[in-house]
Order: C-alpha cells, then sequence, then structure tokens
C-alpha cells in the first residue's frame, strides 16, 4: 500500500487535537480539507481508521497508521535538522516516551538530562503494564514497560529488575507486625496503593501466597505515596532505589519482589533516538538490579 505524506499528516493532527476542526487549526486547512484527506486515507487502507466520536477515538488500523505518521514525521525532521546542519536550534526533535512513575522518581530523569539541552522530551507516566499500550497507540516512540515481547515495528532491550521491599513506619510496624507472623499481619494491616490500577502491592502478597485483600489508601503521587508510608498510613512496597533515602521506615519482611522492565523504542536509526536510547539503557542497566530472562 502506498499512503499518501498530506493524508497521513492530517490523521495525526486529528490524533493530537481530538477533532476534525482541531485538526484543521493545526494543519492551517478547512475541516473539510481533513475530512477529505481522512477518507481518501481509509479509502486506501480499505478501513475505517476513526471512530467520530468525541473526542474522537483512533481504530486499530487506524493506531498502526498513526504510528506510520509519526515515524515518517521523525524522519523527515531528522533529515532537515542534517540538511541545516545544526545552524537553526529552534529545530530540536520531539522525543515523547512513556515511563512509570517509580522509574522518573528514581533514574530515569537523572539518565535524560544531558538531553534537555538537545531535544524536547515529552514524557508520559504511566504504570508499567501499560507504558506499552502508548507505543503501541503510537502516542510514544519509547517505553519502559513490562513487556518483554517486541511490539510491531519495535526493538527491545533489557534493562534490569525495578526491586522492591515492603516498608512501613516503625510505629506501623510495632503496631501491625510486633509478636505476630509476617503473613497473618499482612492479611489483616492497611495498605498504600498508587492507583486504581496498581496491583503491584497485590502481587506481592499472593507471592507470599496471602490472597487477601487487606484495607488500602489510595495515594496516585510517587512523592505522596512514599510521604503517606511515613506518616504510616500503611506498608506499601518502595524501591530499594530510594530505601536509602527511607527516613523513619523499617521493612516489614525479609523479602523483596522484582519488577524486569525492558526498553522498547520504534525500529527507527534517527540520531535522537539513538541517542535517547544510549543514555537510558546504559543508566538502566547501572541502576537496576540485572535480570535474565
Amino acid at each position: 500500500m502506498d499512503f499518501d505524506a498530506q493524508q497521513l499528516r492530517a490523521l495525526a493532527a486529528i490524533a493530537a487535537g481530538g477533532s476534525l476542526d482541531a485538526a484543521a487549526r493545526m494543519l492551517h486547512v478547512t475541516p473539510s480539507a481533513v475530512s477529505q484527506r481522512l477518507r481518501a486515507l481509509e479509502g486506501a487502507a480499505g478501513r475505517v481508521l476513526v471512530v467520530r466520536s468525541r473526542p474522537i477515538r483512533l481504530t486499530p488500523s487506524g493506531e498502526a497508521l498513526l504510528r506510520l505518521a509519526r515515524q515518517i514525521a521523525l524522519l523527515e525532521e531528522e533529515a532537515a535538522r542534517e540538511l541545516a546542519g545544526g545552524r537553526d536550534a529552534s529545530e530540536r526533535a520531539i522525543l515523547s516516551v512513556a515511563v512509570n512513575a517509580d522509574s522518573l522518581a528514581t533514574w530515569f530523569l537523572t539518565a535524560v538530562a544531558p538531553l534537555a539541552a538537545a531535544v524536547e522530551l515529552r514524557i508520559h507516566r504511566e504504570d508499567e503494564s501499560r507504558t506499552g499500550d502508548l507505543l503501541r497507540k503510537g502516542v510514544t516512540m519509547a517505553a519502559v514497560t513490562t513487556e518483554r515481547e517486541p511490539l510491531a515495528g519495535c526493538r527491545v532491550t533489557p534493562l534490569g529488575a525495578m526491586r522492591y521491599r515492603p516498608m512501613g513506619s516503625a510505629a506501623f510496624a510495632a503496631r501491625w507486625f510486633a509478636g505476630t507472623d509476617a503473613d497473618a499481619a499482612f492479611e489483616r494491616a492497611p495498605m498504600v496503593t498508587f492507583d486504581d490500577e496498581d496491583e503491584l502491592q497485590h502481587r506481592f502478597l499472593r507471592h507470599r501466597v496471602v490472597d487477601v485483600s487487606p484495607p488500602f489508601h489510595r495515594i496516585p503521587s510517587s512523592a505522596d505515596f512514599f510521604r503517606a508510608i511515613q506518616l504510616g498510613f500503611g506498608w506499601g512496597l518502595v524501591p530499594e532505589l530510594q530505601a536509602a533515602t527511607a527516613d523513619g521506615l523499617v521493612t516489614l519482611a525479609d523479602e523483596h519482589f522484582d519488577v524486569p522492565l525492558y526498553w522498547q523504542q520504534w525500529a527507527l536509526d534517527t540520531a535522537s533516538l539513538t541517542q535517547l536510547s544510549e543514555v537510558v539503557v546504559a543508566a538502566g542497566r547501572a541502576a537496576l538490579v540485572p535480570w535474565f530472562d
């Protein structure tokens, strides 16, 4: 199949703006022109690409072509910068990445800091089990994810494992864990979770063969999640990378829980994406626990 570049740009603008009118404003054309380009692209693809809802939603076929549109845009931008010989400082690569909250709070930002002067980063925070969805949909061009198999059009590199320790405040430990079996304490002790999708604490309990649902507090911020544990709201799994600064916290069980992480990126050889990949992989492997599949 041959796809028209203007039609692909229209699809990318629709996805970014959420409507034909917004896409028209982004492209400096009329909504009718955007609609015509979309219909032509759907005709070339032989399938529906967009669900006309509010906001507009892409179908799986639309998501596949959105990835193509954004990959072509990245290659075009890279070529333009090379032709300009780096003279136009305003023409910086825009790199969109999906990263889990704990990586953001520990090693990831330090890794990409040296690139901040040369590129523009668009970081999407998402649970590590769902960052791959943003890459799959074409929202991002790379992701720190738990998905070990390469996604369509991507290459994958193991980073290592984020190691967690079950921790709580000293007062919380004295109240709930002193003088009792740890499994019995975990069955009833309150815990702290990040959001409705956070299954980490429950996975840890099931790993200990404790299939229960204790009371919990939902704290949807990495810093506040950590602070809530310090204040005695409940116990939670704290990254070992943060444990060194966990003032007032104690480990509640002599056991850790490892979550393997992978770096998935578009299988494109561009200078900016390659540079991003190199710094992320190097930093991830230095910070995380070695993990072998």
